[in-house]
């Protein structure tokens, strides 16, 4: 049963056809735990695209298991293969990818940062300690991460951090702070009290 759709990936990957390689993976998906050891032998592959495809084919399978291999898949050497990890758990929100994805905030990749700020976001309100503690804490990069996706979620045990971050000596991270407390509704309270 799962050769039939893992046949399709492999060749829809060989034919570079996304459209094609798309629909296989949602079906592997659809095929759940029993499309596991076929994604986890993609993903020891050296194909950057066989990679890429079984992490997108596991956040279609969504299940515990699958989100243990796009955790480990957030330490892949490419970062398109990062980036696929990082929206996949973004869409699943397990509690267990908070603290993964705060690591993800000082990726060497720009573009894999920015994507794990925002599913930080969206992870709402059960990332937010995580966040606080990253923005008291973490490197530039990370806080500057933690203040951008706590603008979005808007916690209110976040405004003394944020208050702190308005003197960040990173010009990002204040930025962002800056932008939090607005959104929230603050800032002008803490900048223009007597």
């Amino acid at each position: 049963m799962i050769s039939d759709p893992l046949q399709a990936l492999a060749e829809a990957i060989a034919a570079e056809d996304d459209e094609r390689a798309e629909a296989a993976a949602l079906e592997l998906g659809r095929l759940g735990d029993s499309a596991l050891p076929a994604l986890h032998e993609m993903l020891a592959s050296e194909d950057r695209d066989q990679r890429w495809w079984a992490v997108r084919a596991l956040a279609a399978v969504g299940t515990e298991e699958a989100v243990t291999a796009l955790l480990e898949a957030l330490n892949d050497p490419d970062p398109d293969v990062r980036a696929c990890a990082v929206v996949g758990l973004a869409g699943l929100r397990p509690k267990v990818a908070v603290e993964p994805l705060i690591a993800r905030l000082a990726d060497p990749s720009a573009y894999v940062a920015r994507l794990a700020a925002d599913a930080l976001a969206r992870f709402g309100p059960m990332a937010a300690p995580a966040l606080i503690a990253a923005l008291k804490e973490g490197g530039v990069a990370t806080r500057a991460g933690a203040a951008r996706a706590l603008s979005s979620i808007q916690p209110e045990e976040a405004v003394e951090a944020l208050c702190e971050a308005l003197d960040d000596p990173s010009a990002i991270v204040t930025y962002y702070a800056e932008d939090a407390l607005e959104k929230m509704g603050v800032l002008d309270l803490i900048l223009f009290r007597p």
